[in-house]
């Protein structure tokens, strides 16, 4: 096919969607600012001396500086090899709470 939809590696087979294996150091620190951003938010929330159920939900979650590296950059998978999945990996990642594991995992 000729013209300007003729085939080429990327749409005859090549993949579609690169998406690196490994977090970059800049996402990163793009990922321990945006955690560290939510417990402010939720240290503000407690300090306002409101109270509600969930707040007391999150304020048993660890804080950012007291995870270790490898919950902060990867997540439980019961689908994926060693049961641990990078972040960006996982749809909305920046959206969901992503504290909290297995016990052992």
């Amino acid at each position: 096919m000729f013209g300007a939809f003729r085939t080429s590696q990327v749409n005859f087979g090549g993949l579609l969607w690169k998406s690196p294996w490994r977090l970059s150091p800049t996402r990163k620190a793009n990922q321990r600012k945006r955690m560290k951003a939510v417990d402010s938010v939720i240290e503000a929330v407690r300090a306002s001396g409101v109270e509600f159920k969930a707040l007391d939900r999150n304020l048993a979650l660890p804080k950012e500086s007291e995870m270790k590296p490898k919950d902060k950059y990867t997540t439980f998978s019961r689908t994926t090899e060693g049961y641990r999945k990078s972040v960006h990996k996982v749809p909305k990642f920046t959206r969901l709470t992503l504290r909290e594991n297995p016990r052992g995992f």
